[in-house]
Parts: C-alpha cells; sequence; structure tokens
C-alpha cells in the first residue's frame, strides 16, 4: 500500500512554482515597464530624453563653430549658424541610421564642424549590429579625414609660428588628435555592443531555462497525480485482499453455522468459534494496515529500501521532482513490509479453507527458499485471492494448489472443478466487485510476472502465476 502523503507531491510542486517566479528575466521585466510604440524607433522615455538631449547639446556646438565656418568660407553668419545647427541635430536618430550620421560627421570634418557628432556617432556605429567591415571601414575614413585636416591646421599654424618646432611634431600631432578623436569611441562602442550582445544571449538563456523550470512543475504536477491514483489504487487492493478472504470465510462458516445449529449443536459451537477467530484475525490485519497508513514517514526512515530508492531518484531528477521520487520510494517500501504474509502462510490458508468443508490439495515442488518480501506478499495474495473466488463462485468444488520453486522463478495455480452442491454445499451469496482478477493481475505484473486466468473445460476455473525468484538480498536493490 503507499504510504506517502499526496501533500509532499503539492509542496514540490509550489516549490517549482515559487523558483520559476524567481527566474524572471530582465527582458520580461522591462517588456513588463515599457510603454507603448509610439516613442518610433526609441521604445523608452529616456532614450528619447537622451538623444533629443545629446541633439540640442551637438546643435549648439555646431551653432557656435559655424560662426568660424562661415567667416572662413566668407558666407553670411546666420547661414553658418543654421547650416550648424541642422547639422548637430542629425544626431537625433543616431540609433536608427548611425551610418547616416558618420558619413555627415565626415562630410563636416573639413569645415571642423561637429566633434560630438563625430564622437557619438562613432560610438554608436560600433555599438550597432552594423557589420564589422562597414564600422572598419567609416571609422577609418574618419580617422584619415581627421588626420588631414588636423595635419594642415596644425602645419598653418607652425608655419605662422616664430619657432621651427621640428619635422616630427606636425605628423606626430595629427596622428594623436585623429586617434584621441576616434579610437576611444569606437573601442568603447565595440565593448558596449558585445556587452550587450551577452546579455540578449543571458536572457535568452534564462528565459529557455524558465520554460524548461515550467516543464519541470508540470510534470511534477503530473508525477503527483499519479503518485495520489496509485496510493489510492494500492491502498484499495490491501483492503480488498484483507477484508475479502476473511470475511468470505466468516460468511461460509455462518451459513453453515445456520444449517448445523439445531441438528449438531456441536458443530455449530465449532463453527461459532471459528467465526469469532476470522473476525479477530481480520480485525489485526486491519489494525496493522491502518498504523502503516498513519505513519508512513517512520516506516520510509526505518526501511533501508526505502531510503535508497529516494535517495536514487532525489540524485537523478531535477529538484522540483525529488520530493516526487520520495513519495514513490516511500509507497514502494511500505508495499514490502517484512511483517506482511510469505509463502510459508500459504498451508495456514489452505487449512482455514478446509475448515468450512472446501476439499483443497496442496502440492508443492521443488525446495523452498527466501525470497524477495515483495515475491512472497504477491504469491500468498494471489493464491488468498483465488481460494476466495472459488467460496463465493464455486461452492463444494474441489480445489487443487500448486506450488513450484525454480531456478529463475516461482510459480503458483490454483485450480478448482465444477460446483458440486450434492454434497450439501450451497452457494452462501457473498457478493462479488470484480476487483479480484484484476487486483492479481497488477500485482503479477508490477514485478515482471505473468499472470493467466480463464475457465477450464471441465467446467471448473484456473488462476496461474509465475514470478522472477528474487532473493532476499536483491529486493532492496
Amino acid at each position: 500500500m503507499l504510504t506517502a502523503s499526496p501533500e509532499l507531491p503539492g509542496k514540490a510542486f509550489a516549490a517549482a512554482r515559487r523558483l520559476g517566479a524567481m527566474t524572471t528575466t530582465g527582458a520580461h521585466q522591462e517588456a513588463a515597464g515599457t510603454p507603448d510604440r509610439a516613442w518610433l524607433w526609441w521604445g523608452r522615455r529616456r532614450s528619447v530624453a537622451l538623444d533629443v538631449g545629446l541633439g540640442a547639446l551637438s546643435a549648439l556646438e555646431c551653432g557656435l563653430e559655424g560662426v568660424g565656418f562661415a567667416e572662413k568660407a566668407a558666407l553670411p553668419v546666420p547661414f553658418g549658424v543654421l547650416f550648424g545647427l541642422l547639422v548637430g541635430a542629425v544626431l537625433v536618430v543616431r540609433r536608427r541610421w548611425p551610418i547616416a550620421v558618420v558619413l555627415v560627421s565626415i562630410a563636416t570634418t573639413p569645415a571642423e564642424i561637429g566633434f560630438l557628432l563625430g564622437v557619438v556617432g562613432l560610438y554608436t556605429l560600433a555599438a550597432s549590429e552594423v557589420p564589422r567591415r562597414i564600422i572598419a571601414l567609416l571609422a577609418g575614413t574618419q580617422l584619415a579625414a581627421t588626420f588631414i585636416v588636423t595635419f594642415v591646421d596644425v602645419r598653418q599654424g607652425v608655419d605662422t609660428a616664430e619657432f621651427d618646432p621640428g619635422p616630427w611634431y606636425v605628423p606626430l600631432m595629427a596622428v594623436l588628435v585623429s586617434l584621441g578623436l576616434t579610437a576611444p569611441p569606437v573601442l568603447f562602442g565595440l565593448y558596449i555592443g558585445a556587452r550587450r550582445r551577452l546579455m540578449e544571449s543571458l536572457r535568452e538563456r534564462a528565459d529557455s531555462l524558465e520554460q524548461e523550470l515550467s516543464l519541470l512543475a508540470d510534470r511534477a504536477e503530473e508525477r503527483a497525480q499519479w503518485a495520489r491514483q496509485e496510493e489510492r489504487t494500492r491502498i484499495a487492493r490491501e483492503m480488498h485482499d484483507v477484508v475479502a478472504h476473511r470475511v468470505s470465510l466468516m460468511v461460509v462458516h455462518a451459513a453453515a453455522l445456520q444449517a448445523v445449529a439445531l441438528k449438531d449443536p456441536q458443530k455449530a459451537v465449532k463453527n461459532a468459534a471459528l467465526v469469532g477467530d476470522m473476525g479477530r484475525q481480520a480485525l489485526t490485519e486491519l489494525r496493522e494496515m491502518l498504523g502503516v497508513l498513519r505513519s508512513g514517514e517512520d516506516v520510509l526512515a526505518a526501511r533501508p529500501g526505502g531510503a535508497a530508492a529516494s535517495a536514487a531518484f532525489a540524485a537523478e531528477a531535477p529538484a522540483p521532482l525529488a520530493a516526487v521520487g520520495a513519495a514513490a520510494a516511500a509507497a514502494a517500501a511500505a508495499a514490502a513490509a517484512d511483517d506482511g504474509p510469505c509463502l510459508a502462510d500459504i498451508e495456514v490458508l489452505v487449512g482455514q479453507s478446509r475448515q468450512t468443508g472446501l476439499v483443497v490439495e496442496l502440492s508443492v515442488h521443488g525446495e523452498a527458499r527466501g525470497y524477495a518480501p515483495e515475491v512472497e506478499q504477491t504469491a500468498f495474495r494471489v493464491v488468498q485471492e483465488a481460494l476466495t473466488n472459488v467460496h463465493k463462485h464455486a461452492a463444494g468444488a474441489r480445489v487443487t494448489v500448486r506450488l513450484a520453486h525454480r531456478d529463475a522463478e516461482v510459480a503458483m495455480q490454483v485450480e478448482n472443478g465444477a460446483p458440486d452442491v450434492s454434497g450439501g454445499a450451497a452457494d452462501a451469496g457473498l457478493p462479488s466487485g470484480g476487483n479480484g482478477l484484476v487486483g492479481m493481475r497488477e500485482r503479477v505484473t508490477a514485478l515482471g510476472g505473468v499472470f493467466v486466468s480463464g475457465p477450464t473445460d471441465a467446467g471448473g476455473f484456473r488462476v496461474s502465476a509465475v514470478l522472477p525468484a528474487v532473493g532476499v538480498g536483491e529486493g532492496a536493490a
């Protein structure tokens, strides 16, 4: 019978759900707080504020630099200021069109307008998903343009100076200025882009793990439902095996007692004593079974086989399913309780049936040896249920019980002839739930055995079962 409480798998399922809730990724949190997509390509208000602020600052810088450009080009100052404002404002679209921003920066480099535009544009380009070869081409073009403009400005300054700094000064200053305005934003942008891609990869991995965890939680819930159903099935089977046989014998004895009460008082007294013994035995077995149900956790802790099974399952299964594994191990441990019936009790079982007037022949072939508790219990229950069916459906029939000990298996067979009421036996009117053969088959197949049942040519019925001969030391393994 299954002794694990159904609350244990439920707790495992709840823990899995809590763990799934804690793995909510930043992408989910960001999506939860994202406004509507009316913000064009930005998606968030702070991105709009940042780009508009940078655009305004760049427009202000380019507007001031446009004054000098207008003076050098002999153009009206308002034209130079307007030109600078338009060029600087291009920075607002840096996220959508980073290549266009860099191209505008390269085009205005000879006019010495838009240093902020060039730095921020190169950073945005390097951090974007643009192919690396395009980034290298545009960055190289910006570097060359800046080098040429700086070289020309420094040479003009040296020519008007009163001292000669040497031939190395002009190219050195041009290299330093061009690298200083180009390399840092490109390198920083590449770093930010790589970091952003890494974070996206981690978010995707977290989403995948969350989905897997959800699947595991669903599987844990299914396992919990299966465990509860298995528990109910095992309890029903044990109750049927314990109660049906004893009560069936009590009903048979009570019927015989009623028949001989006036004719043979001594036999009536004997039958009454047998009914009392059967009732006490049935109560004892019921108390033992209910005691195991109430102390399932203690039974699991006391049985090395159950603890080993639980540990093995917990080591192999994910955390949400470990509790369900413990429940299954508890069920197996309780089902294989060492204090249950065994093969040696079959003789007592046959004797009880004989006391009701049933003619039962017991034959044992092979040398008896120790088997695993679950094997002996299953063999006993098969014979017990078969004899119970004889009492219910074949009153007065002759019964043959065969038990064979073989090298790799143990076999049992219960065969009865056609009902014979000529000798005074009568049907006791025992009800049948139709679960006896089903329960026997479930028990046998659960151990990897073979179960066959059906009518015989002589009008009787035969029940046969073969179980693998698992030794006592192998049962827990």
